[in-house]
């Protein structure tokens, strides 16, 4: 197995080249470190390594790909260098012998990306329109149960009750019709015996909840609807998260919920549970624009094999 995390960057890092280095340097030593039988030389290329690795041994290999994106958010790299990553992936992943599985995680899609040849060969599922494996994206109701069994017997004085727990972290709606808690904040709350919002500032996050600010007049009414705990209409649409150039509602909609700001459901968009209803406070009239991130459920995930499915 190759894991990967894209989202660790080398020290001092401010080019492209620095941070993909990093990685096929990582990886190479490793190999290297890993199959000494098989001479490898540190300076090709990460694929070079591991098809002679296969041709010499037989061993495929499971890559599991944290934070794909990462890359997409980074401010030193050039529109070029994306499309130089691009094919990287391509390079170590597409129609290679030894890729026996890939598994990626990232918030953009990947079919965003790969309109030509690049990494057309994944399958990619979300939360909020994918049943597959959606209830993987969160806590169910009896994990949450069994955590909460822990939390009671284990905590002095514990002060949270279990309804508390749902009314704060539940509420996220996966396309199966499962309701999902964020296992973040459940696990933050009861290590700390505490209710509140865990949330930590992103500028992600606070880039999209601006764009709702800058149209607060045409979005007043749907806001008054929402942090009221009910659901607005919406045309959920994927893409528009991987652009961050929000121009209509339905767009800054569907980002939230690509984020995991919103919930979908039926066709309607609401606010899941008290925690994100605080944020949402802050951008009513009259208020500073809230500051938020990541829930722990936001991840997009991908599967896919070394050869594109018939």
């Amino acid at each position: 197995m190759i894991y990967i995390d894209f989202s660790v960057e080398p020290r001092d890092c401010s080019s492209y080249s620095q941070y993909i280095d990093r990685v096929q340097s990582g990886i190479n030593f490793d190999l290297a470190e890993a199959y000494p039988e098989c001479g490898l030389d540190q300076s090709r290329a990460t694929w070079d390594l591991l098809t002679d690795i296969f041709q010499k041994t037989d061993d495929k290999f499971i890559f599991v790909i944290d934070e794909w994106d990462t890359v997409f958010h980074l401010p030193y790299i050039t529109e070029e260098e994306k499309q130089s990553y691009l094919r990287f992936l391509r390079s170590l992943l597409k129609g290679q012998v030894y890729a026996e599985l890939a598994y990626m995680t990232g918030i953009l899609p990947i079919a965003k990306y790969s309109d030509g040849s690049e990494i057309n060969m994944f399958l990619e599922y979300n939360m909020a329109t994918s049943e597959r494996f959606s209830e993987y994206f969160g806590f169910l109701d009896f994990e949450v149960d069994g955590i909460y069994h822990i939390y009671q017997q284990t905590v002095k004085n514990a002060r949270i009750t279990r309804e508390e727990l749902a009314g704060w972290y539940d509420g996220y709606q996966t396309a199966a019709g499962s309701r999902i808690y964020n296992p973040r904040s459940v696990v933050c709350a009861l290590t700390d015996n505490q209710l509140r919002n865990y949330w930590t500032s992103s500028g992600t996050y606070d880039s999209i909840f601006h764009y709702i600010k800058d149209r607060i007049t045409d979005m007043q009414d749907d806001l008054a609807l929402l942090v009221s705990g009910e659901a607005v209409p919406a045309d959920i649409q994927e893409y528009a998260a991987a652009s961050m150039r929000l121009s209509t509602k339905d767009e800054i909609y569907s980002a939230l919920v690509v984020y995991g700001l919103l919930t979908y459901e039926d066709g309607c968009v609401f606010i899941p549970n008290r925690e994100l209803m605080e944020s949402y406070f802050y951008l009513l009239p009259g208020t500073q624009v809230g500051r938020c991130a990541d829930p722990g459920i936001k991840d997009r995930q991908h599967a896919g094999r070394g050869n594109p499915p018939d």
